[in-house]
């Protein structure tokens, strides 16, 4: 299997900025992506069978590989949920489907959203980890939204091996991830 484009990139542009930029002596602690993961909760749709099948199978769509089920741990009266009720999908991609998800998200998701100034700058956690959440899972353009029934939220996670939000950001921007312009 040949490398994706995106991971071209960071393998010739994008690590050497890094490496001067940040004075990294060592070239194996350069920051680089370590996995995305894809998750979306089920909601009321919990009742319903047909519904999560449907996400399931557009998840699967999206990402190139089947969603697992999560589970609840707990048992909340208040929401009438018991533990082991299924409550989310999520999908874990590693290696070179978690870079062809990431090139299609920049290059082809994130373009088509209306009124698109960039993604927020917010979103980065202490780790360097960052979040993004879509309304709707139907703005990718692999889904065909005849056959999608209810649009479902999204949630997105950019794993990096940075250990701080900066690094992290810089890693991002070279890679090609348009961040919203910061307001002075």
């Amino acid at each position: 299997m040949s490398e994706s484009r995106l991971k071209q990139k960071y393998l010739n542009e994008v690590v050497p900025v890094l490496i001067s930029e940040f004075d990294i002596k060592n070239k194996m602690a350069v920051p680089k992506l370590t996995k995305i993961v894809v998750n979306t909760g089920l909601g009321e749709m919990i009742k319903d069978k047909g519904i999560k099948d449907i996400i399931s199978k557009d998840i699967a769509t999206i990402t190139g590989q089947a969603p697992s089920v999560r589970r609840a741990k707990v048992s909340i009266a208040a929401f009438g949920l018991r533990a082991g009720m299924p409550v989310g999908l999520s999908a874990t991609l590693r290696g070179t489907r978690m870079y062809d998800f990431l090139d299609r998200l920049i290059s082809t998701t994130l373009p088509r959203l209306r009124d698109f100034r960039g993604v927020p700058l917010k979103s980065f956690d202490k780790s360097g980890n960052y979040t993004l959440g879509f309304a709707e899972h139907i703005v990718f353009s692999e889904i065909d939204q005849s056959k999608a029934g209810k649009a479902q939220g999204l949630e997105i996670t950019i794993v990096t091996s940075a250990k701080d939000p900066i690094k992290a950001r810089r890693l991002l921007e070279l890679i090609g991830m348009p961040f919203e312009k910061e307001k002075k």
